[in-house]
């Protein structure tokens, strides 16, 4: 299986964030990045439309159209964490517009990926709304099947458990995490690539008291943050652009 014309969209899943390259637009790599420089050849292009904070209308209203207008034969999309995350949120009529989406994207023509979430259930903070995800998952894997979607199911990557996967900020993915992720798509398409996992740093071994010092730091510097975007309806992506608007040529490897 080869395809000619990628284009990414959704969220900071999607965009990048937690895998740092002060080389690349917005600062990041991530596991679109990755996969595009195995999928590369001499006539395959790449575009990534994905920006970090963007909730799932935001993505359909921004990302769908000039998407459709590349006419790629593969997109990838996660969309709707965000959502899930917040106070409140209608996942039924959510995933409804989800669902309209991904219908016009596979008429378009294009082999369309999609994810469930990663499962928060041991999660001290995010744990909380574990059923929440599962619902949202059960109407992804749904919208996956009607439309002959390819379906990474994050909800069963148990060895994401591992928090060397996930960043400081413990929402993001890491550097080790994406090349994971990239991995699992390509696997998931039966792509044959070079990607192998990357080392992970042994952990150190911390007393409670240490625990609990990281803990309140994460709060403080993290946590906290995020809250108060929440609370005043701003977004970490306010301001950015996409980190590659338009299908250019990759680099392989």
């Amino acid at each position: 299986m080869s395809f000619h014309r990628y284009v990414a969209l959704g969220d900071s899943f999607t965009e990048g964030v937690g895998d740092p390259d002060p080389t690349r637009p917005n600062g990041v790599r991530g596991w679109a990045d990755r996969m595009a420089a195995e999928l590369a050849g001499d006539d395959f292009t790449y575009a990534n439309l994905a920006i970090r904070g963007r909730k799932l209308l935001q993505i359909v209203a921004e990302q769908l159209e000039p998407a459709i207008a590349m006419k790629p034969d593969l997109v990838t999309i996660y969309a709707g964490a965000n959502d899930v995350l917040r106070p409140r949120v209608d996942i039924d009529n959510l995933m409804a517009t989800y669902d309209v989406a991904i219908g016009r994207l596979t008429d378009a023509g294009a082999r369309v990926v999609m994810f469930t979430a990663y499962d928060p259930g041991e999660a001290p903070v995010f744990g909380a709304l574990r059923g929440r995800f599962a619902i949202y998952n059960e109407l992804v894997r749904e919208i996956a099947e009607r439309h002959d979607a390819v379906l990474v199911d994050f909800w069963r990557l148990r060895d994401y458990r591992d928090d060397r996967l996930w960043d400081i900020d413990r929402m993001h993915m890491s550097s080790a995490g994406h090349q994971r992720m990239a991995i699992a798509v390509l696997d998931t398409l039966g792509i044959a690539h070079d990607l192998k996992p990357l080392e992970l740093l042994e952990r150190p071994l911390l007393t409670s008291k240490q625990r609990r010092a990281a803990n309140l730091e994460w709060a403080k510097v993290h946590a906290g943050p995020w809250v108060k975007r929440r609370l005043t309806g701003t977004s970490s992506g306010d301001g950015l652009r996409p980190r590659w608007p338009v299908l250019a040529p990759v680099t392989a490897g």
